[in-house]
């Protein structure tokens, strides 16, 4: 059985509250579970994704207590247990690759790590050399760099070379190997996505880690170091803000979104400039930011620090005049789904006039009509094309809709609270 999102052309005008960011959830689960005595994570994102955190941190042997306030987690002090079962990740890419790192601190025996079949596809080969190089011992069960993967600790510090196709690499190490034995250099030669990594930068800073670097090409750390417990409240998640932001400036919209802290160094805060860029009337006060719907103008933007704001990005190009190019962002190929195939394969369904690029995608003004589309079991992609069928005329149904409890479970809900004709049906 799966879920099947049905929609109809709709006028979306109201607020909504945007709900707590993964990304800070999931590091807060991670840190909190290698600290030594009582965190308290406050306005957690309650999803699948983060859920599956908590499922394999618990199997490291974190006690982690789900209340509705908060959740409260006792750390193990920078000594992860041996889990006695596989630790299945499920969607959450970011969950498997923070997870290879702390696994990685292991100081007897070994850890198994799995995931679904999106999971299984991503790779992860850059960060399993430089667990190795540091001292650990990390592999992939299929030889293919993806999982499911066995890794043994401990890192002990040395000196390795991180392209970072992915930031998830960058700060999975950046993250455990301040808790290993001895000093490490960590040379980055390619960074993509680069906000994340300075999220994760944030956190180690708020927690006391001592290290240098030279711009974000080279880290040196020393081991030995420690986390500490905390109290922290999570803001609201910039990636999901994207689809109701971008929804406020097509026509007829005007929307609200609250909860988000525009000081929080979540790299899909530029969202906001792109829509100014395209023409959108936007307005920023506090927690809030109001998009309303204008005249858009096709753009060249850089997706490099943003590829969760592809799929968005790309159905929002269709209704703008002239030509839009989604560029520099190859990771985009490495995420649940290669989305730039798949955002491209959907949106020519609609009628749009839209073609890969290797790097991105390039798409011109388009007139969308109403389709059957799938989701790919892609959260962000379900999300974009139910965006796109509520803007174009006819009736739209997206497959898998399923996916979207992965980020945002209350996302249909918060669309109908907009006015859109949504429905819901099982297949």
């Amino acid at each position: 059985m799966g879920t099947v999102f049905r929609c109809r052309k709709s006028v979306l005008r109201g607020e909504v509250k945007i709900p707590p960011s993964k990304s800070h959830t999931i590091r807060a689960i991670a840190v909190a579970s290698l600290a030594a005595g009582d965190s308290v994570v406050l306005n957690p994102l309650d999803s699948a994704d983060t859920r599956s955190a908590v499922r394999v941190y618990r199997g490291l042997g974190a006690e982690i207590s789900m209340g509705p306030d908060g959740w409260y987690v006792r750390g193990r002090e920078g000594e992860p247990k041996v889990p006695e079962e596989v630790l299945d990740v499920g969607n959450s890419g970011t969950t498997l690759m923070f997870a290879l790192g702390t696994c990685a601190l292991l100081r007897e025996g070994a850890a198994v790590l799995t995931g679904d079949a999106q999971t299984r596809n991503r790779p992860a080969d850059p960060l399993l050399s430089s667990l190795n190089d540091l001292g650990a011992i990390a592999f992939s069960t299929r030889g293919n760099g993806r999982a499911p993967f066995v890794v043994q600790g401990r890192i002990r510090g040395g000196t390795t070379s991180l392209e970072a196709h992915s930031s998830q690499y960058l700060s999975s190490l950046l993250l455990s190997v301040p808790l290993g034995d001895g000093d490490a250099i960590i040379r980055v030669p390619l960074l993509n996505e680069e906000p994340y990594v300075w999220m994760t930068l944030d956190w180690m800073r708020r927690q006391g880690i001592r290290w240098e670097q030279q711009g974000m090409e080279e880290f040196r750390i020393p081991g030995g170091q420690s986390y500490r417990s905390f109290h922290r409240r999570m803001p609201g998640d910039f990636s999901s803000a994207t689809f109701f932001l971008a929804a406020g400036a097509l026509e007829g919209n005007d929307i609200v979104c609250s909860g988000l802290d525009l000081d929080d160094p979540q790299g899909d805060k530029a969202v906001i400039e792109y829509l100014r860029c395209m023409g959108a009337r936007v307005e920023v006060e506090e927690d809030r930011v109001r998009v309303a719907a204008a005249d858009l103008q096709g753009v060249d933007l850089d997706l490099n620090h943003t590829p969760d704001a592809l799929p968005m990005m790309a159905v929002l190009a269709c209704f703008a005049r002239g030509k839009t190019r989604l560029g520099n962002v190859p990771q985009a190929r490495i995420k649940e789904t290669d989305r730039i195939s798949v955002m491209c394969q959907e949106l020519r369904k609609m009628g749009a006039r839209i073609r890969e690029l290797p790097d991105g995608l390039l798409v011109e003004e388009s007139q969308l009509e109403g389709a059957r589309l799938q989701g790919h079991g892609d959260h962000r992609v379900v999300m974009a094309l139910t965006v796109a069928g509520l803007a174009a005329p006819g009736e739209t149904e997206i497959d898998t809709a399923e996916a979207v409890a992965i980020t945002f479970p209350q996302f249909s809900h918060c669309l109908e609270q907009l006015g859109a004709d949504l429905k819901t049906m099982e297949e």
